[in-house]
């Protein structure tokens, strides 16, 4: 169900990090029904491993980090970053099976994981974030622990028509319904996108106006473009402009411009990690809105936990009920598609090198 050749975001160093603040404690998490735990292993390297001790299989997440060993909190057994036992007192371990240890990487404020053939993790195929410590932008984010197939995240952010509904007093406005969005598969790339022409701002784009000094009672262009690329990421690019600019394409003095963040991780078949944030390319100095902003997006994407919950519960109850296809839909039916796709190429050259 899960494609493994491929890096999945698995955690923010602050989240290992306040770990390490509370007693050396590693970080337990699973991904795509793979139960690891994290760790900064020598010279602070960020470290994973499978959540199994070879001694006895007690959770290697229930232990503490020793001079940039893991040790096991059963029997006092220390493991070495690459998944070899390296000491135990009293007893000889350097025959033990060696355990398994993912590929992990610390880069653009993320720890990423991949969970195929070690072989082929190349770094250099983590997706670039232009935003990224860039003096133009400015980021915001956090992570919600969600009860939901991940794929129902994609379907919600690839159709941001529910957002008249969930979103009514943020982001939500009668023109999203009535303008249709327009969707494009480029190679393993969805992309859906939708203009808005001379309408008022919601609330949310209101706050943003005034956090970039411009008016916020005026006639704006607003537009939402989507981009899905495997295996589950969805980036966003948002804003709104004052009217007679130029819309997405008018200068930086005329509006605001933003790209919602998603990275959305599998946690289980029904369950999902997911670090949400927005990247804003307008007044990135002041704090203050960064903060105003994140905790306006962590409301509104609370919003969607509810719903894709609830969701996630009716589909388990009633698994063989056929759903509903509309036009508005295109953006999440292409992107699992592209998902299904090369799931197919993935256990097809698996089986070929295993015949």
């Amino acid at each position: 169900m899960f494609l493994k050749n491929t890096w999945y975001v698995a955690a923010t160093p602050e989240q290992i990090d306040a770990q390490f603040a509370d007693g050396a404690k590693p970080l337990a998490r699973t991904i795509c029904n793979e139960r690891m735990v994290f760790y900064r292993g020598d010279n602070g390297v960020v470290a994973a491993l499978e959540d199994f001790c070879p001694h006895r299989g007690a959770p290697l997440s229930l232990g503490r980090v020793t001079e940039g060993k893991l040790m096991c909190g059963y029997h006092g057994l220390h493991m070495g970053c690459e998944g070899k036992a390296v000491s135990m007192p009293g007893q000889n371990v350097q025959n033990f099976r060696s355990i398994r240890a993912f590929p992990a990487v610390e880069r653009y404020g993320f720890i990423w994981v991949w969970l195929g053939e070690a072989a082929l993790a190349t770094p250099d195929s983590i997706p670039h974030l232009d935003w990224y410590n860039n003096p133009e932008w400015a980021f915001g984010g956090g992570h919600f622990n969600i009860n939901c197939d991940f794929r129902l995240m994609i379907d919600n952010l690839m159709d941001l028509t529910h957002e008249t509904y969930v979103h009514s007093n943020s982001i939500g406005q009668k023109e999203i319904d009535e303008v249709p969005c327009q969707t494009e598969l480029k190679g393993n790339e969805v992309v859906t996108s939708r203009f808005m022409h001379n309408i008022e701002p919601p609330p949310f784009w209101k706050l943003a106006l005034r956090g970039n000094h411009l008016a916020d009672d005026v006639l704006v262009d607003r537009w939402q473009i989507c981009r899905f690329t495997p295996p589950s990421n969805v980036h966003i690019e948002v804003g709104v402009a004052h009217v007679g600019h130029g819309g997405y394409d008018a200068p930086a003095a005329h509006k605001v411009y933003s790209v919602v963040v998603d990275f959305i991780t599998p946690e289980t078949d029904t369950s999902m990690h997911y670090f949400w944030g927005m990247a804003r390319k307008f007044n990135p100095s002041d704090a203050a809105l960064t903060d105003t902003i994140r905790a306006g997006q962590n409301k509104i994407f609370s919003e969607d936990l509810q719903m894709l919950e609830m969701q996630q519960k009716n589909l388990s109850t009633h698994p063989t009920r056929r759903l509903m296809t509309l036009n508005i839909d295109a953006g999440g039916s292409h992107s699992r598609k592209v998902i299904e796709r090369l799931l197919a190429e993935e256990t097809a050259q698996q089986n070929k090198v295993t015949a």
